[in-house]
């Protein structure tokens, strides 16, 4: 457990896939409009959150042939989106969501280095694998990648994206400047030419991963600088918080190199009652009668189309032969049966149908309460090491105004005669957040320790101590 002040990490996550967004909800504007991006964007800024992180999905998401009733489809091109919001904010770090299973290492590093020129060093990525042949259809290899490979595949473009982000020689950002020569070979990439972008503010770009596998916790210790998890519950924050941490030493790196970080949604309310019951009303608008059975075909791997999604859970058992459980929206297992068994006891103990269970066994409303109560319950987290801060899903992106209560500290121009803000148990936010641009590498030829993440100052920024 930390005893000293931490900083708690903010990051306002807009989604890509999934339902957790309520799209439905008149109020809550347009998932295609660049003016949706733009509030949610300026709108952290102003509350002095580190990071905008933008998810992306690669195709429309379908089962049997038939859309996810409510998620996001027609979402625009994630680097195009944070290139504009580059213009319209200022100290906000810009993440994007970007497959290292149908990219490849030059262009996607191009394109992360012309971001972060064009944001003054605030370019993040968090980098992905695809997982079906679904969304290898779209995409010139084609085809599916097992799920060894994939993760092989990732750690060799990131060290591939990060030799060509490494490549240009000093003095490139001068028209008269030599771009440096690159070349890689390995069992994945065989590349030989020359970057053709400057050497940007940041040098790398701040390297996100969310897996949760073993091989995704492993990557993300031996190469991440973030990790985004799923567990957003105090217990299983921990257990997840010490996994993970543990993992660096073997890497050569320390404990504060790894920022972790769930996603989560708030719900406030005025009372506590007011706002569980808020969170309620949001869940079932989140899953929709024809969502919780297509969600429930994913663990049976059958048709349950004849099911009311108001009535009971199938008497008979799911096909292990069939299942597809869709990471990211079922707690996938390897054994369909056993969950079976788990909801089935779920659903008897709360008189639960279809819609109900599924409501329940997917909510991610990790914080519902009192803003009191919820500033306390994020303190706990992050105080006893469930996590080093959040990402949080805005429920209802709106265009409209939005007011955000200054943190202790914050106010950029207090009022004359006032003393120094009351210290909070947390640390407060001083200074912009956002990713700060890193001095210039040294030049080529010396040597090169990876930089590290440092956590002060109320921003992720980067130590390039050890390269002077």
């Amino acid at each position: 457990m930390s005893t000293a002040p931490k900083q708690i990490r903010l990051a306002a996550h807009f989604p890509g896939v999934n339902s957790t967004t309520v799209w439905s909800d008149p109020a809550a504007g347009s998932q295609i409009d660049f003016g949706s991006f733009r509030h949610l964007a300026q709108t952290a800024e102003r509350g002095r959150f580190d990071f905008f992180f933008l998810a992306e999905g690669l195709r429309l998401r379908e089962h049997q042939g038939r859309i996810f009733d409510l998620d996001v489809v027609g979402r625009p091109d994630t680097l195009t989106v944070l290139s504009a919001l580059a213009a319209v904010t200022t100290h906000l770090g810009l993440a994007g969501t970007l497959s290292s299973t149908f990219n490849e290492p030059y262009e996607l590093a191009r394109q992360l280095a012309s971001l972060d020129h064009l944001s003054a060093g605030r370019a993040a990525w968090n980098v992905v694998t695809s997982s079906d042949a679904f969304t290898g259809e779209n995409f010139r290899r084609g085809g599916y990648l097992d799920h060894a490979d994939r993760y092989e595949r990732a750690a060799a473009f990131v060290r591939t994206a990060r030799e060509l982000w490494d490549s240009p020689l000093d003095g490139a950002a001068d028209p008269d400047g030599a771009i440096g020569a690159f070349r890689h070979r390995d069992r994945f990439f065989d590349i030989e030419g020359e970057f053709s972008v400057p050497r940007s503010p940041q040098g790398h770009p701040v390297v996100i991963q969310a897996g949760d596998s073993e091989q995704g916790r492993e990557f993300a210790a031996a190469a991440a600088d973030i990790i985004f998890s799923r567990h957003g519950g105090l217990e299983e924050g921990r257990a997840f918080y010490a996994d993970v941490k543990a993992r660096l030493a073997r890497h050569g790196r320390s404990p504060d190199e790894l920022l972790i970080m769930p996603g989560v949604t708030f719900v406030l309310g005025a009372t506590a009652e007011e706002a569980a019951e808020r969170a309620r009303r949001i869940r079932y608008q989140q899953v929709s009668g024809p969502g919780a059975i297509n969600f429930l075909e994913q663990v049976w791997g059958r048709d349950l189309s004849g099911y009311d999604p108001d009535g009971p859970l199938p008497d008979i058992d799911p096909d292990p032969d069939n299942a597809s459980i869709t990471r990211g929206r079922v707690r996938h297992t390897a054994d369909p049966l056993a969950l079976a068994r788990r909801w089935r006891a779920i659903a008897e103990a709360g008189k639960l149908s279809i819609r109900d269970l599924i409501v329940e066994v997917t909510a991610r409303q990790t914080f519902v309460g009192t803003p009191a109560q919820v500033a306390a319950a994020l303190h706990e987290h992050v105080r006893t090491d469930a996590c080093d801060g959040l990402g949080s899903c805005r429920i209802r992106p709106r265009r409209g105004s939005c007011r955000i209560r200054p943190r202790p500290g914050s106010c950029r121009n207090p009022p004359r005669g006032t003393g120094p803000p009351p210290r909070s148990r947390s640390r407060s936010r001083r200074h912009r957040p956002g990713l700060r641009p890193r001095p210039a590498l040294r030049p080529r030829g010396r040597a090169r320790r990876r930089p590290r993440v440092e956590v002060g100052a109320g921003r992720i920024s980067w130590n390039l101590s050890s390269r002077r």
